[in-house]
């Protein structure tokens, strides 16, 4: 797809947020690479970016809430205060990110991969994390409350100043591999997870 024809389905998508879809036409994007085009000014909220390449871009302030992401990837991207309320983000993949400031609240991150990604000051209240992968990644002042984790891989993850432990539901976490697992289960995960924060 063109260049001013991806720009011109942004414009459209604009409209159409703004006028509550009287006018313009929902942005609906697949397997695009959008690493060329500056998505900065562009409104992105409510669309739908399956299979996008997002990686290795600076996003600051993107407001993303209630979009569908579904197996995009944000591979060594830099996000800070970006918005993904109410996002769909399964099997999306932000393996080396370093996301500071931004909102996860009530996303779906079943099968999710935030490997050797950095989480700081960021909102996970509310999550789905099924399968979802944060091995070696650091959490760093988080608030997890109220999220559901289940077989979540946590091996090598790094955990400082984590809030919401307690009200935070846990089916079971993934301590050891994807071929060897070790699952801790309900009060031994929350446990685990206690002991683990610096």
């Amino acid at each position: 797809m063109e260049r001013e024809a991806i720009i011109n389905k942004f414009e459209l998508h604009k409209k159409w947020v703004n006028t509550i879809g009287k006018e313009g036409k929902k942005l609906n994007l697949d397997e695009v690479d959008l690493r060329s085009l500056d998505i900065s000014d562009k409104l992105v909220e409510q669309a739908q970016l399956i299979e996008c390449i997002f990686d290795g871009l600076k996003l600051q302030d993107i407001d993303f809430h209630g979009s569908l992401l579904c197996s995009s990837t944000f591979n060594n991207a830099h996000l800070e205060k970006c918005d993904f309320y109410k996002t769909d983000l399964r099997y999306t993949d932000f393996s080396n990110c370093v996301i500071k400031n931004s909102r996860f609240s009530k996303s779906d991150c079943w099968e999710a991969t935030f490997r050797n990604a950095e989480l700081i000051d960021c909102n996970l209240i509310n999550v789905f994390f099924y399968l979802t992968d944060f091995r070696n990644a650091k959490l760093e002042n988080i608030d997890i409350s109220v999220a559901t984790f289940e077989e979540t891989l946590f091996s090598g993850v790094t955990l400082k100043n984590i809030r919401g432990i307690d009200e935070a539901h846990f089916a079971s976490i993934n301590i050891g591999t994807l071929k060897e697992p070790i699952l801790l289960k309900s009060e031994s995960a929350r446990k685990w997870m206690l002991e683990k924060c610096e």
